[in-house]
């Protein structure tokens, strides 16, 4: 069997050719799940943290592995109030920068702020524990995202109606995400994952306006810290991936959302590599292992260039994986052969899709406007696209109908197959599809409201 570990994904992130794909579980809060710890415990308490990662350490035999996933880290110093939960890393309460409040933070975190103490410690004692085998991640909040945590749903509005602000905004968290990766650099990360998801619900105009700068700056700055970096988007970023690849990153790494087949000929144009992306729900979270390892074994078959490639899940795994899936993934990476003889006789579940009742769209009173989301409390761009619909109906009152799906059922899931959606999140009204992976400002929606009530 091909060797793994730390030099494999290094030597994938140098671009050189490898005998085998490297292997990333992003096991976040799932981490604590393995220790029976809850989530806000395993994000605040540094004892625990440690423990939990080196079970996955020795359960899930990474190439290379994250220590901590939670995009709230930045948030909380810069003084957005956290709503936690059992299952599921914290979400952004408050908005500091919402409405007219356009008053830029002063300061820029440093090693005492929030909870960085307990996570700077944890990784210089995982660094010193596996750091000669594993290759170590530190992930921060990429700029755009931090900066919907500070402004809001308004930050959609600013890049039409306050670009300066906007600007300057994003260069200020610019400057806290590069701050974050110095400090985990200093505690021993190699890779630093960049993680922006909201920046999938943006056009690529918009991308290159306000982002491709300051994205191209941070990530010269990490190569010149000699550490590597990972452009970590969610959603159906498809569109973005050309410019995303112009920031220079070493690597960008999708969730479910992306065809990799369709996006590899771009990342090997530019010699990036591309990493992910086992579906969370439908694969890793209800599915059972041979779905897993014919998940696996079909995206290898796929991508017939395994150069720059990394297998890792689209995101954060959910709390609640059974750790039998994800030892099934580890088993497809690392021994694809014999794990083809074991699918010989696969055969997959099929949804009873005549069980899933939809509303009578066309005789409907009052417009109905149905939000699909993976999970709106684990995925910062589910979270935005759901709180841009919230406003809309609180502004609407009973002129609207709201509800929401996640898809972290097998009904939602058939739900969502029987209206044919392809991507999340997104938002149809009357049935219609009208916001697909491009969160809509609250005057666009609204406006779309009406007009499917008229």
């Amino acid at each position: 069997m091909p060797a793994h570990g730390k030099n494999l994904l290094l030597k994938t992130l140098q671009h050189q050719p490898t005998a085998a794909v490297p292997w990333v579980p992003f096991a976040g809060v799932h981490a604590g799940k393995l220790l029976g710890y809850n989530a806000k415990t395993v994000l605040t308490d540094g004892e625990k943290l440690l423990s939990a990662l080196l079970e996955v350490n020795r359960l899930y035999d990474p190439d290379g592995q994250p220590v901590l996933f939670d995009l709230q880290v930045e948030a909380e110093i810069l003084g957005c109030d956290l709503l936690w939960a059992e299952n599921a890393p914290p979400s952004v309460a408050s908005h500091p920068l919402a409405g007219d409040h356009k008053t830029l933070p002063a300061t820029l975190p440093s090693p005492e702020d929030g909870r960085l103490p307990m996570i700077l410690d944890v990784m210089r004692k995982m660094k010193a524990a596996v750091g000669e085998q594993t290759a170590l991640y530190g992930l921060v909040t990429g700029p755009f995202t931090l900066a919907s945590h500070l402004r809001g749903t308004d930050i959609f509005l600013d890049t039409l109606d306050d670009p300066d602000f906007l600007h300057n905004l994003i260069a200020y968290t610019a400057e806290v995400a590069r701050r974050m990766a110095d400090l985990y650099i200093e505690a021993g990360m190699d890779v630093i994952a960049v993680v922006d998801p909201v920046t999938s619900q943006i056009s690529p105009r918009t991308f290159k306006t306000f982002l491709l700068a300051p994205f191209t700056e941070l990530f010269t700055h990490l190569r010149q810290q000699g550490a590597y970096s990972a452009f970590f988007v969610c959603g159906d970023a498809t569109k973005n991936i050309e410019v995303m690849c112009q920031a220079g990153p070493d690597g960008i790494a999708v969730d479910e959302n992306i065809d990799m087949v369709a996006v590899k000929p771009i990342t090997d144009r530019h010699n990036i590599v591309l990493q992910g992306n086992i579906p969370l729900t439908t694969r890793m979270l209800l599915g059972t292992q041979q779905d897993n390892m014919k998940y696996v074994i079909d995206l290898l078959h796929a991508l017939e260039n395994h150069n720059n490639l990394i297998i890792s899940p689209g995101c954060d795994m959910p709390y609640d994986t059974p750790i039998e899936n994800v030892i099934a993934i580890v088993e497809a990476i690392r021994d694809p052969k014999n794990t083809r003889q074991i699918l010989a006789h696969y055969q997959a579940a099929q949804m009873d899709l005549d069980a899933i009742s939809l509303p009578d769209y066309a005789a409907l009173e009052t417009p109905l406007m149905e939000v699909f989301t993976l999970d709106s409390s684990t995925c910062a761009a589910c979270g935005y696209m759901l709180n841009a619909a919230q406003r809309a109906a609180e502004e609407l009152g009973d002129a609207v109908r709201m509800v929401e799906y996640k898809a972290t059922s097998p009904e939602n899931i058939a739900r969502m197959t029987k209206l044919g959606i392809k991507n999340l999140p997104c938002i149809l009204i009357n049935g219609e599809l009208r916001f697909s992976s491009l969160i809509p400002s609250q005057r666009e929606l609204v406006a779309a409201i009406k007009e499917a009530g008229a």
